[in-house]
């Protein structure tokens, strides 16, 4: 298919596009964007009646060349084994994203309903979630948590402040850290305002969360800016491997390891994101 995005290793994906599932039209356009990965909507963004031609409509984007993760319903409701039906085994899809996950058994369902080592996405959007959120991360077939921060909102009551989120949003990075998991994707801003995509893709990032939603293509950009390291980071970090040496032979103090394994992480990303230094 003409014109895909760059495909990213969704181990470190930044900005993570939400396009729903029954607007055919937008798939093209999404794949060609600057969003590291697309997630084709099955779930909230269509209707129930709508489910089975958005399925259709997905299935056979896939079959014609097109790369996409796909978030399909939860494994409470009827269309869940519906969807997995249809996805299973084919051509271009890179995973799934598991709805409004409760437990590990409803990871082990999904992986149980689909090939071998097809990697899934799992939204954590309750208290229940959360609570459960260890158990979710060392699942088979978990391969990175989601924030689902506003049903998450509706379930709990709490407002969309970074203190009232800020515990939601650190047990998911411990919880994947303790799991071995890629950092965690936040949920989506709201708005369109720069100021405000800006500052919450700031706060994905201080939180150690290392992945965004985005409901827009043009919001993309602002994850994928905050997300990554910037040419400062990638000076810093080509002077401390010089410094240290690759293979660590002139550490000195207790300080220049971990400086050397953050250096080393800093060039990875950068060279995966193509960044290069300030001059």
């Amino acid at each position: 298919m003409e014109g895909m995005a760059r495909l990213v290793a969704p181990e470190v994906a930044r900005s993570w596009l939400l396009v729903p599932g029954r607007s055919p039209d937008l798939f093209d356009a999404a794949a060609r964007s600057q969003a590291d990965a697309i997630v084709l909507d099955l779930e909230d963004a269509v209707p129930g009646a709508a489910k089975p031609t958005a399925r259709e409509d997905i299935v056979a984007w896939l079959r014609s060349g097109g790369e996409a993760w796909v978030r399909i319903n939860d494994a409470t409701t009827p269309f869940w084994s519906d969807d997995l039906a249809a996805l299973a085994g084919l051509p271009g899809l890179r995973g799934v994203m598991l709805a409004k996950a409760e437990s590990g058994h409803q990871v082990e369902a999904t992986a149980r309903g689909l090939p071998e080592g097809t990697r899934i996405l799992v939204l954590i959007e309750s208290a229940t979630g959360l609570e459960a959120a260890p158990e979710i991360a060392r699942a088979e077939g978990t391969f990175r948590l989601v924030f689902g921060s506003g049903d998450f909102r509706r379930d709990t009551g709490m407002n969309d402040t970074p203190l009232a989120m800020g515990y939601a949003r650190s047990r998911l990075v411990i919880t994947s850290r303790a799991a071995r998991l890629p950092g965690p994707i936040d949920g989506p801003t709201l708005s369109d305002d720069p100021d405000v995509l800006k500052f919450e893709a700031d706060l994905t990032r201080s939180m150690g969360m290392t992945g965004k939603l985005c409901m827009t293509a043009e919001r993309a950009s602002y994850a994928n800016v905050a997300l990554s390291p910037d040419s400062t980071d990638v000076e810093w970090a080509e002077g401390v491997i010089v410094r240290l040496g690759e293979d660590g032979r002139n550490v000195r103090d207790g300080s220049d390891l971990p400086n050397l394994a953050k250096a080393k992480k800093i060039t990875e990303l950068a060279r995966m994101f193509g960044i290069g230094r300030s001059h």
